[in-house]
């Protein structure tokens, strides 16, 4: 007969222990999340630049990736924004103008969601290859999350740059699974710290 400590110990399987070990280094890891900024303090941070506006693109029709066989300089062959995401956008570039946001540089995925989302909210962007999604391949995540990572560590104190991209690469560098059109805002220099989030604006 098994005692109550045999059961245990072979319940305790390699997938447990590893699982338990993660939520112990979790808990031993400082939050990038701890000292986020209300709303208006952060529209008041943001304007005072040394910062990184991470813009998950704006609402696209339904769907998850892009349908099979897209072709980047092919708009009509990727998932792009519905009515409802180019009225976010529009309406994201008005909240941060009113809040006296000027940024710098506005950087963006090449996919179309994310070009558009640029135009729209700001007039211009400039096609940043880091900030493309690694949905179907993960093997280039590390390369750009460190280039991103770099990028932020050198940005000045004076910059407000804008980065237009998607879940995985917000999620990748900042820790944060942001809604579409929602923006994540990283402090200059390193390590990576969220000091906030801006909601999904309003139409």
């Amino acid at each position: 007969m098994r005692s109550p400590h045999t059961f245990t110990l072979q319940r305790f399987t390699p997938l447990r222990f590893v699982f338990i070990c993660a939520l112990v280094l979790a808990a031993a890891i400082p939050s990038t999340r701890a000292a986020e900024l209300s709303e208006a303090d952060l529209l008041k941070r943001i304007a005072q630049g040394g910062v990184v506006l991470m813009v998950r693109h704006a609402q696209t029709v339904s769907g998850i990736g892009d349908p099979p066989g897209f072709d980047l300089a092919k708009c009509a062959t990727q998932r792009n924004l519905d009515a409802r995401g180019r009225d976010q956008a529009r309406a994201l570039g008005s909240r941060l103008a009113r809040a006296g946001v000027r940024p710098t540089r506005v950087l963006s995925s090449a996919w179309c969601r994310c070009k558009d989302t640029a135009q729209l909210a700001f007039g211009s962007y400039t096609v940043l290859p880091e900030l493309n999604s690694f949905f179907e391949d993960r093997r280039t995540e590390p390369a750009q999350t460190a280039a991103l990572r770099e990028r932020l560590g050198r940005l000045a104190t004076t910059d407000i740059e804008v980065w237009v991209t998607h879940q995985v690469n917000i999620q990748a560098l900042a820790g944060v699974s942001p809604a579409m059109g929602e923006t994540v805002v990283l402090a200059a220099g390193q390590p990576v710290r969220v000091l906030g989030r801006l909601a999904q604006p309003v139409p």
